[in-house]
């Protein structure tokens, strides 16, 4: 299967009055139609930086510095807005964190939808159109559809007006779905209808997903394959049970060790000590250096290349060096999540 998009060096920065910051460096990465990419880190790793670069929706003091964007090997990377406008929505989606950032709390929820199908079918007749949005919104699980068409985002709930801002995202069938983290700010039973949802959509609709979270415990029930990014770099990518059941990267190590599943029963949660560094202000060499508790000495002169674990698993540790001393994956193999 040939890949629908590729990422080849991505580095994208940030102006500011105190000059320029790499928040997005040197990434790379593919994806192929029809599979689920989630992208994992802390807040402030550079996830939804990435996602907002290849979508070309990055605010006015940012910049793509260098890198390639193929999307069907043709590379966007250059794409005016008139360009982008072309492909967002009918190519490439979003759906975002919050719904109500992204909803219009003044129009109804049918006519937000219904906008959304018009966008690239303008002489759609006026019943064919709300036919499509009465089909989409019940495709979303959103009950009682004709009913619910002229209510406002005001009337629904957290998971129902995620479910909306879905049905707009998936309203010409996207090639590819970014969602990024859009179940973080819902209840843990509504989080597992909408992931169960999205990939129920995503299977009839054929689209590729690009995940973004800093849940691994979300991760486990929808990826096909797992980028964990750090400080702008993803430092570890692989399949999903080779990122859950043989992990390389310390910082992995870190997160999986967060997850409630680890924890000792009377005993804290583990967390990562310290703080990810300003991306204005990376440390020499690896950036998780600091923050590493098997740090070798190179890793605060040089930054790690990428190791090859196996033809789908890398990571950019120097641990997997034949010199590097052996150290042993302080998670357990026979995970539950």
């Amino acid at each position: 299967m040939s890949d629908i998009l590729k990422i080849e060096n991505l580095s994208v920065n940030f102006r500011s009055e105190d000059g320029e910051s790499e928040v997005v460096r040197g990434v790379s990465f593919s994806l192929k139609s029809g599979e689920t990419l989630a992208i994992v880190g802390e807040s402030g790793s550079g996830k939804s930086v990435l996602a907002k670069s290849i979508m070309k929706l990055l605010p006015h003091n940012a910049y793509i510095k260098e890198g390639e964007i193929l999307l069907n090997d043709i590379d966007i990377t250059s794409y005016t807005e008139r360009d982008m406008q072309k492909l967002r929505g009918s190519v490439l989606s979003m759906i975002f964190q919050d719904p109500m950032t992204s909803l219009n709390p003044t129009i109804s929820i049918g006519k937000q939808i219904a906008e959304a199908v018009r966008l690239h079918s303008p002489k759609m007749k006026r019943a064919d159109v709300k036919s499509r949005v009465i089909e989409l919104m019940e495709l979303v699980g959103i009950e009682n559809a004709e009913e619910r068409y002229n209510l406002y985002p005001h009337n629904f709930s957290g998971g129902m007006r995620q479910r909306s801002a879905l049905a707009i995202a998936i309203a010409q069938n996207p090639a590819i779905l970014f969602a990024d983290e859009p179940t973080t700010s819902l209840d843990v039973t509504t989080q597992l209808q909408i992931l169960d949802l999205l990939r129920d959509i995503q299977k009839k609709l054929g689209m590729a997903v690009v995940f973004i979270t800093h849940d691994l415990g979300v991760v486990a029930r929808i990826a096909d394959r797992v980028a964990v990014m750090y400080s702008g770099k993803i430092v570890e990518i692989g399949t999903a049970e080779e990122i859950f059941y043989d992990p390389k990267h310390p910082y992995t190590w870190g997160l999986m060790k967060s997850l409630p599943s680890f924890a000792e029963k009377g005993k804290e949660l583990y967390t990562i000590s310290g703080f990810p560094p300003s991306p204005g202000d990376l440390p020499k060499g690896d950036a998780f250096a600091p923050r590493n508790e098997y740090a070798l000495r190179i890793d605060y002169e040089e930054m790690p290349p990428m190791f090859k674990v196996s033809d789908t698993h890398y990571a950019a540790t120097w641990l997997l060096d034949s010199r590097a001393p052996k150290v042993l994956p302080p998670v357990r193999r026979d995970m539950n999540v």
